[in-house]
């Protein structure tokens, strides 16, 4: 049991020697060349944080806070023996911080990540003593009870202002919630850059709250209108304004003085637009060594996945110094510009606002040309200060710059005022809970019941109030929500009561684990009974449909003009379905986002033929990192129909269910299936081996390794690997002809993605 010591760090602390750490804390530290503290920093020492005291860090970016969690982290694991969980709102942002605490090594500390599949508990987890994983993936370990989170003596919130994003943030609160739960002597640390209400947070985890707007580098924040900078404290700046392309102008100027500039854009198209037409200003300045390695950075990023004329833009576009950022791309190709940017060879990056969501990349100079967002509701609209605030941060290079300059670009003189007044001189707003959605308390209800947090409603209530949703409602109204909640689940049968005591059944239980919302679950369980009774009927589109009608799929929107050719289709294969179609004439706009529910089951379809990214990306407006994420999406879905299918006695459906999981994975038609089950063997490389003539495992392991290699896109080491994977053997003479292959492979291989 870890003794609790919650005293006031009275001591004026300003050098890392000084800290109430172990030597080999601070030694590690010190040849980081980290020797002296910042203001916020000391503030924080002053909570009581390291002696476990709950603390909200509301500090601007760059400003220490992840050092602050660093030293609680370590003095946690290697002075008491606990363990530390590090969460993360996004995939990208948890391997980032994996790849930075790797170094822990040195200390001794085993340091794990994991952020994919839901429905594995594995218990090797629970050896990490610093485990870092996305907020879904904990909520999943939390809901299979894996047994060690009880033991965690830290948990590290960062972002946890997403707590108000509609999507993300009710797990979040969910999670530190259930972790208070189960494991009530855990320190909690939640860091943000932009929280208004920080004392409200800290208040709900029972903690203190550091805030501060002081940075290491100085904000200036401006507008930019005819040729000139207006400050919010009163000065202005004047730029060179030769052209009616200001971004164009002020990253001339930034250029000219060794800076580099992130652009936000408000949509994909916008970013590459601005990325294009910017290549002309910043090619000219580059230097032939830089244009080299620009030429060579390029080269890489064609090879990172199959060729696309997005991917070939970007490269033309990085060969000039410049690139796009944004969701559609690959992760691969996002992470290589991030890393190409802070090496100070790519010198501008156009990005939509994703770009600011916890990714660490500042920039000399920030632009936010765009203001206004696009909702299909409401029209244009403007973005909340919270989210400027997120971009702005991202001004100034620690250790590189003195300042750091975030402009919004006005149109007009009122523009320009209002820019002022609303965003560089406002507040962000506060956080506000969102966990009232009804989807997200569907789910997260469930889970109190099915995992045995709870056994009543008054033990359901009693959880719901330990979050912040309940730390901010009126009981009254959480009960009432709660009642409808339970009704649905108890009328859908994922629960059942006895007297008074509420119990998951099999199917909520398995729905819970599987982490899908209850109501795709009825869904499911609707469409596979369906399915059952007319298998002679149904296709690959009636299960690929079936997963899009869950509220789980985030459905392509249908484009102008596009209706009529998905309502042919439906015409044409209207028995195929397991879900009632709509009546046009009476329900147009459920009709409307069935047609989009087609549409994203019909990308599918093409994905599982074979249908090249490229042609994919040009016929349904999407980019390769968007296809990635709607088949990964879909995947699981299809993984939880064959994991409910037993449960409602149909396991007739679970070959066919098992054989298109496997497909969308990997993107193949049913003859590459046993192909792409070995790993390294992707749907090109899959393809090339069975027109090669091998079309099975046991051909692979039959065949003279030579042979293997030479085929285009596999090589040595791949035949090796694949060889091996199928129970061949490697003779020393086969390891000889390998050499002759090596030349042959590469320019194959060359020539073929090329």
């Amino acid at each position: 049991m870890l003794e609790v010591n919650y005293l006031r760090w009275d001591n004026e602390i300003k050098r890392v020697a000084d800290l109430p750490l172990e030597n080999r804390i601070k030694e590690y530290f010190q040849e980081k060349g980290i020797s002296t503290l910042y203001p916020p920093q000391e503030e924080a020492l002053k909570t009581g944080i390291l002696d476990r005291k709950n603390v909200v860090l509301a500090i601007p970016t760059a400003s220490g806070k992840t050092l602050i969690a660093e030293f609680c982290m370590l003095k946690s694991i290697l002075e008491k023996g606990g363990k530390a969980l590090y969460l993360c709102p996004l995939r990208a942002l948890a391997s980032e911080k994996y790849e930075e605490f790797q170094s822990y090594s040195k200390l001794g500390v085993n340091v794990g990540i994991t952020t994919g599949d839901y429905d594995t508990v594995e218990e090797k987890y629970g050896a990490y003593d610093l485990l870092i994983c996305t907020n879904e993936r904990a909520d999943s370990l939390l809901r299979h009870r894996a047994k060690w989170m009880s033991q965690i003596a830290i948990v590290i919130a960062d972002e946890v202002h997403l707590i108000n994003d509609p999507g993300r943030g009710p797990t979040l609160e969910v999670v530190l919630a259930r972790l208070r739960q189960i494991a009530p002597k855990a320190q909690i640390l939640a860091l943000s850059a932009t929280v208004d209400n920080a004392e409200e947070l800290a208040e709900w985890l029972n903690g203190d709250s550091v805030v501060s707007d002081w940075r290491p580098v100085t904000l200036r924040e401006g507008v930019y209108y005819e040729g000139k900078v207006f400050f919010g404290d009163d000065r202005e700046e004047s730029y060179s304004s030769s052209t009616t392309f200001p971004i164009g102008d002020i990253t001339r100027r930034v250029l000219q003085k060794k800076g580099q500039l992130l652009a936000f854009l408000n949509t994909r198209r916008s970013a590459v637009r601005t990325a294009q037409k910017l290549s002309s200003v910043v090619a000219p300045q580059l230097k032939k060594g830089k244009q080299e390695q620009l030429g060579n950075l390029a080269e890489k990023l064609l090879h990172l996945g199959e060729v696309t004329q997005v991917s070939e833009a970007l490269a033309r576009n990085i060969r000039a110094g410049v690139a796009f950022h944004h969701a559609g791309l690959r992760y691969s190709e996002r992470k290589l510009i991030e890393e190409a940017f802070r090496q100070n060879l790519i010198k501008v990056i156009c990005a939509t606002p994703t770009l600011a969501a916890g990714v660490n990349l500042p920039a000399r100079v920030v632009i936010i040309q765009e203001y206004r967002r696009f909702d299909r509701i409401e029209g244009y609209q403007p973005i909340p200060v919270l989210e400027y605030k997120q971009m702005a941060g991202r001004a100034g290079r620690p250790k590189y710059d003195k300042t750091g300059t975030a402009i919004l670009l006005a149109r007009n003189e009122g523009e320009r005022d209002f820019l002022l007044d609303y965003y560089i001189l406002g507040n962000p707003e506060s956080i506000i809970s969102k966990l009232a959605s009804e989807s997200a308390l569907r789910s997260h209800v469930l889970s109190t019941i099915a995992m045995n947090y709870a056994s009543d409603k008054e033990g359901i209530m009693n959880f719901i109030q330990q979050t912040f949703f309940g730390h901010q409602r009126d009981p009254d109204e959480v009960e009432y929500m709660i009642d409808l909640i339970v009704k649905f689940l108890k009328d859908e049968a994922l629960l059942e009561q006895r007297k008074k005591r509420l119990f998951a059944t099999s199917f909520g239980r398995r729905t819970s684990q599987l982490y899908i919302d209850p109501k795709s679950a009825v869904i499911i369980r609707e469409g596979l009974t369906r399915a059952s009774n007319k298998m002679d009927q149904t296709t690959d589109v009636s299960f690929l449909h079936l997963i899009c009608h869950t509220p789980d799929m985030a459905n392509l929107y249908l484009r102008r003009g596009e209706d009529e050719k998905f309502h042919d289709y439906v015409i044409e294969h209207i028995d195929e379905f397991l879900i009632s179609v709509p009546d046009p004439r009476y329900y147009r706009d459920r009709y409307e986002f069935f047609l989009a529910e087609v549409k994203t089951a019909l990308l599918a379809k093409a994905w599982v033929e074979e249908l090249p990214e490229d042609q994919l990306i040009n016929q349904f407006k999407i980019g390769s990192g968007d296809l990635l994420r709607l088949v990964d999406t879909q995947a699981w879905l299809l993984y939880a129909c064959r994991e409910l299918a037993p449960i409602f006695k149909h396991k007739e459906l679970i070959p066919e269910l098992e054989e298109l999981e496997l497909r969308v994975r990997y993107g193949v038609r049913r003859e590459l299936t046993e192909l792409v089950e070995l790993q390294g063997i992707g749907r090109v490389r899959a393809r090339f081996l069975f027109r090669a003539g091998f079309i099975s495992q046991n051909r692979i392991r039959d065949a003279p390794i030579a042979q293997l290699a030479a085929i285009p896109t596999i090589g040595p080491q791949i035949a090796r690997s694949i060889m091996q994977q199928c129970g061949g053997t490697i003779k020393p003479e086969d390891e000889q002809a390998l050499k002759g292959t090596q030349r042959q492979a590469t320019r194959q291989t060359q020539l073929t993605l090329d």
